[in-house]
Parts: structure tokens; sequence; C-alpha cells
């Protein structure tokens, strides 16, 4: 491609804050994720790239391997380098992206087990519509703008919380469209370009793309995090990114000690640190959930949800953090957002009370599905390495042999799509796992088992392992 035409859409990007090498990576990662650079697209060479900018080659480097490492272009000696992904399109008219072709363009002949949301509202939440209704109906003098979320659902999320043992008042609570909006507006409250951000390695790939989209560089830590003291101390980061419960995807849970360890480390160091506790509550029958990191140091950031624990459509989450944090974010919020849905807010405010009840009732269920898929993959694909976990949504499978992109691919073609472990991943690692759901009924997964053995005795590895696509992964 011609380094001109590359300079004239790249526009004003040296335009922001921050190193220039990662405000030309996030120039050219607008690029490719708007479609302007397609798969397979060629880039100019380092120096072409350099000249045309102005820039020196170090920068254009920098940026390069920035997005290989996201695995948003391929760089080979000889052949240069390309935006990652093929613009061949398989006999079944697929892409290699399953997130993004399940959200935005869903097949019913595909099974997917790459995003994990309950497919089905329960009898409870529709109860909650029926029950908030009387007070709907006789709203008066009340436009329902409420960027910080309606105050009736912010005394109940308050209310949820000191029923965990961790002090908390509506001043606290920021309600949100769902987690992953709560995600968004942390990163535009405290990233800036060429940011360090702590993350395990690997995490949930939502999280990944929010944090690149603020242009900010991505550090991994192995789960359990191990080395987040000497990390913080090395990088000094702009925030911290954790799962302490159910990683996702591993499913690991952190101990009492490591999580009041992690949280007073962070606020010693003064550094923000965000508990993802989206699946927190998805214990199986038996299981203690540990307190959340809030319990160990009140400098915490939580984020929770209802779309994972309830339904995948009740699009409400929250922040909880300080009251100052919630007034910066809700100013934020203000600008790109004037308030949620409210009837969905006063519903989630009528079922939080009975939360812990529908979970419980819930759990026997999540659990033998579990235990059904685990079942299935012993039968049909006996050298998968499928460790079984104590709650959440998913399984971390380690591949024998092979890359879980090149596999992920396969399996699309096979009609069941999942989601490959070096999207997770920022470390570059992870490049033999695959991420897989148990939330479909049983005759579901059975089936979907049954496709993916038959894809994995086709499966034949690439002399290169495949680079996996951005996800828009859940």
């Amino acid at each position: 491609m011609d380094p001109i035409d590359v300079t004239k859409r790249l526009g004003r990007w040296s335009a922001g804050r921050g190193p220039l090498y990662a405000l030309l990576a996030a120039g050219l990662r607008q690029l490719i994720d708007d479609g302007e650079l397609s798969p397979g697209a060629p880039l100019p060479p380092d120096r072409a790239l350099a000249t045309a900018l102005a820039v020196g080659r170090s920068t254009v480097v920098a940026a390069y391997d920035l997005l290989h490492d996201e695995g948003r272009i391929v760089r080979r000696q000889g052949s240069g380098t390309r935006v990652a992904g093929t613009p061949q399109v398989d006999p079944l008219g697929t892409t290699s992206e399953p997130m993004f072709l399940d959200l935005l363009e869903p097949r019913s002949d595909v099974i997917s087990l790459a995003c994990a949301a309950p497919d089905r509202p329960p009898a409870e939440l529709t109860e909650s519509y029926a029950a908030m209704l009387p007070a709907l109906a006789a709203t008066t003098d009340d436009i329902g703008y409420y960027p910080a979320g309606h105050p009736v659902l912010r005394r109940a999320v308050a209310e949820y919380y000191r029923g965990r043992g961790v002090p908390t008042e509506p001043a606290h609570i920021l309600v949100t469209t769902g987690g992953q909006q709560a995600l968004s507006l942390l990163a535009r409250a405290y990233l800036r370009p060429g940011d360090r951000v702590l993350v395990e390695a690997p995490t949930y790939p939502g999280a990944l793309e929010t944090f690149r989209e603020q242009a900010a560089v991505l550090s991994g830590l192995p789960p359990g995090l191990d080395g987040f003291a000497a990390a913080v101390r090395e990088h000094r980061p702009a925030i911290a990114y954790v799962i302490p419960t159910f990683q996702n995807p591993t499913g690991s849970v952190l101990s009492v000690l490591a999580r009041r360890r992690l949280a007073e480390t962070a606020a010693a160091e003064g550094i923000p640190l965000i508990d993802d506790e989206v699946l927190a509550e998805l214990g199986f029958p038996g299981h203690q959930t540990p307190p959340p990191l809030a319990a160990f140091a009140d400098t915490v950031i939580t984020i929770g949800s209802l779309s994972k624990s309830v339904w995948g459509g009740l699009r409400v989450g929250w922040i909880r953090a300080a009251a100052p944090v919630i007034s910066k974010l809700a100013r934020i919020r203000a600008v790109h957002d004037l308030g949620g849905n409210l009837p969905a807010q006063l519903a989630a405010a009528e079922l939080l009370p009975h939360l812990d009840d529908l979970l419980r009732r819930q759990a026997p269920e999540r659990k033998m599905r579990h235990d059904h898929l685990r079942a299935e993959l012993a039968r049909r694909l006996p050298d998968w390495a499928a460790p079984p976990v104590e709650g959440g949504q998913t399984l971390w499978i380690r591949l024998p042999y092979g890359d879980g992109a090149s596999f992920a691919q396969a399996a699309l073609r096979h009609r069941v799509s999942i989601l490959a472990g070096s999207g997770l991943d920022s470390s570059g690692g992870s490049e033999s796992s695959v991420r897989i759901h148990f939330l479909h009924p049983p005759e579901t997964l059975s089936t979907a088992v049954d496709r993916l053995a038959e894809a994995w005795r086709t499966y034949r590895p690439p002399s290169r392992p495949a680079t996996a696509p951005p996800a828009l992964a859940m």
C-alpha cells in the first residue's frame, strides 16, 4: 500500500497526549477496526511510512510491534506487514471472527460457544418488571434522565454490597448499561495514549479492546497475579484490572489472603485497582464466594452487572467506588449518555433483593451443564485438557497441538464458534488454548462437541500459528 494513502487516511493521528508510537498505533487500529484497512491488506514498509509521516523509523516499528502483539497485523520476513486475517471467504461464507459473527451476523446453523450469557429471562425478571409497573405509572414531573442511575437502583445496589459486608452508600454507586459500559467509562476517565495497564494474561477480551481503544499499553500478569507488586513498581501503571472470582477465561478464584495482599498493594502504591465482579456470584452449589476486593481497601473500583447472572438482554450494571470517583464518572457519562433504560433499572431494583435466591436455584443447572460438557469432551476429545471450574460460565481448554486461532476457523467451518486463546492474552501467549462456554442445554452441548470432534479429526495445523482477530467477546 502506498504510504501516502495510509498517511491521508490517518488524518490527525498525532493529535492527543502520549508517545507518538502509541498515537500512531491508535490511528492504524481505528482504520483496521473500521474496515478502512481490510484483512490481508499490505501496510507500508517501516522506512517508507516513517518518511511519509516525518517521524523516526523506531516510532513506526514500535507502533507495528504493538499492533502485532494485539493480533491486528502480521509481520513476516520477506512478505512485509499486512492486516491480520484473510481476504478470502471460506465455502460456508464465514469469517474468522466468531464474536463479531455471533453478535453482528448471527447464523441459526452455528452453535455459539463463544459469547457467554444466559439466553432467556428467568421468571423472577418478568415478575420484577410487573412489580415495578405501578411505580412507573405513578411517575410525574420526572423526565427520566439520571446519568448516575435512578436513586431507587443506586440504593438497592448499595444495600446489596452492605449485605456482603462492604459498607456502601448510594453516592458510591454509578449505574451503567452493563459491565462493558462500566469499563468504557473507567478507561475514558483514567487512560491517555501510552498509559500502561496491568491485566491478567489471559483475561476478558472486551476489557483488552476497551483499553486498546484508548491507545493504552498492556502488560500481562499470569492468573494468580504473581509478581503484581514488582510489576506496579516497574511499570507505574495508570490502572490495574483483575477478575479475582471465576476469572474469565480460566475460572480460577483468588484466595482471601491473595485478595488482601493485592488490594493493599494497589492502595499503598496509589494505583486504581478495578475488580471485575460480573461473574462473582455464579458459584456452583456449596461454593463460598470470597469477599470482593473492596472489603480490603476502600480505594478499589468494583464493576458489577446483571447481564451474566440474570439475562444477557438485561443491560444493567454498575460501578462501586469512592464518591468523588462516581461524580467524575457521572459527568463523563452525561456527555455520552444521559442515562440508562429507566424501566430496566426499576425492575433491577425489584430483583436485587431476590438475586441470591435466583442464583441458588440456577446453580445446580449450571453445574450439571458444566459436568455434561466436560464428560462429552472426555468421550469425544480425550486428548484435550479441560480442567473443571467451581463456577462461572466457561472452560479454558488446552489443545494437544496446533493453535487455537487456526482451529477456531476450522470449528467455524463445522458450524461451531469458539474463542481462540491468543485473542484473550495481551502477552502474546495462550496460542494453544481456546475458550468455550457451557450455558447451552445438554443436547446442544453434545451436538457442539460432535462438531468440534469432526473439526478436530480433519484439522491440520498451519506451518505458522494463525493470528486470532480482535474479539468482541463476553
